[in-house]
């Protein structure tokens, strides 16, 4: 597999223009970074909540982590980690933990990290562990238009 076929559909929506950069394999964004030789900052991660009402797909820098009390605040929600089973059913056009940070794709709600929106270039999983899927920051920014935007990550 290399991108999973509900990212191609949404991309192929949008017009979005794209490259995949091949990598070993790897199991973590930062890995996946350091494999493709790209900035840890300019993967955009997908980290997957849950509450009471439903689930929401926090995208932030693979450099990152959730701030779960910030984002709290932000949404008025007491969201926390979906398990690897409901990740694993949820993208089920995806290798386990291969998470898109396209909400789109998958029917979720999204929101997404501020700092990502600065970038000239966001690469991120699109389905598999050995393939980042490269946008200029212009297409990107044109995927995210509508999506809710703060400050929800922190350093790790």
């Amino acid at each position: 597999m290399t991108v999973a076929a509900s990212v191609v559909r949404v991309l192929a929506d949008h017009g979005t223009e794209y490259d995949l950069v091949p990598h070993p394999k790897s199991l973590s964004s930062i890995e996946s970074a350091s494999a493709a030789h790209v900035p840890e900052d300019h993967i955009a991660k997908g980290v997957l909540l849950k509450d009471r009402v439903g689930y929401v797909l926090a995208v932030i820098p693979g450099s990152e982590w959730v701030d779960l009390r910030r984002l709290q605040a932000e949404l008025g929600r007491d969201l926390g980690m979906a398990s690897e089973a409901e990740v694993d059913r949820l993208f089920n056009d995806c290798d386990p933990g291969a998470i898109p940070p396209l909400g789109e794709a998958y029917g979720l709600e999204m929101v997404l990290d501020e700092s990502l929106t600065q970038l000239s270039s966001i690469y991120f999983e699109g389905g598999d562990h050995e393939h980042l899927v490269r946008l200029d920051g212009d297409q990107f920014n044109a995927l995210m238009r509508g999506i809710r935007r703060g400050n929800i990550s922190n350093t790790m």
